[in-house]
C-alpha cells in the first residue's frame, strides 16, 4: 500500500517471487472508467473507489492461502474494505517523503497516474493504524532490503 510511485508494483512483485505466490497489480483491475479520470487528472472519490477495491478484496479472497496485490488502500476504510474479504490480509505500507516519490514518478513515462495527483494522495493516506497487521518501510530503502523485512515480519506473524 502507500502512494502512486512509491514502488508498490515493483516491491510487490519481488515480494510474491520471494514468498513464490502469486501477484496482481492493483491498477489492472481498475476499470476504464478509472483510469481515465486519473489520466486526464482527477483524483477518485469513494464512488469511483468502492468496486475497485471489491476486486481488489475478491482477488485477495481467492489467493487466502498466499497471494500479493498491490492496491494504494491509502484509508483506514478502504483497507477495512480489504479485510472483510480477507480478514487475514497483512500490509505492507511503502512510506516516504513527497518529494523522493515525486522523483521517482518523473522517471515513470507513460503511466496513467499523472504526477499531479500525489498532493492528493498524501492528502488522503492514513498510516496503519497500531491494530492493524502490517509493516511501514521507507521507500528510500532497496527493494531487497523492503523484501527482506517485509518477509521477516511475516514469518515472526506466523
Amino acid at each position: 500500500m502507500g502512494v502512486s510511485g512509491c514502488g508498490k508494483s515493483t516491491v510487490g512483485r519481488a515480494l510474491a517471487d520471494r514468498l513464490d505466490v502469486p501477484f496482481v497489480d492493483g491498477d489492472d483491475l481498475h476499470p476504464e472508467s478509472n483510469i481515465a479520470k486519473m489520466a486526464a487528472g482527477h483524483p477518485l472519490d469513494d464512488a469511483d473507489r468502492l468496486p475497485w477495491l471489491d476486486e481488489v478484496g475478491t482477488w485477495l479472497a481467492d489467493h487466502a492461502d498466499g497471494g500479493v496485490a498491490s492496491c494504494s488502500a491509502l484509508r483506514r476504510a478502504y483497507r477495512d474494505v480489504l479485510r472483510a474479504h480477507e480478514p487475514t490480509v497483512w500490509f505492507l505500507h511503502l512510506d516516504g517523503s513527497a518529494d523522493l516519490i515525486a522523483r521517482r514518478q518523473a522517471h515513470r513515462p507513460g503511466h496513467f497516474m499523472p504526477a499531479s495527483l500525489l498532493t492528493s494522495q498524501f492528502a488522503t493516506l492514513q498510516p496503519l493504524g497500531d491494530d492493524e497487521q502490517g509493516l511501514t518501510a521507507d521507500v528510500a530503502r532497496d527493494v531487497d532490503d523492503l523484501v527482506a523485512a517485509a518477509v521477516e515480519t511475516l514469518r515472526r506473524r506466523d
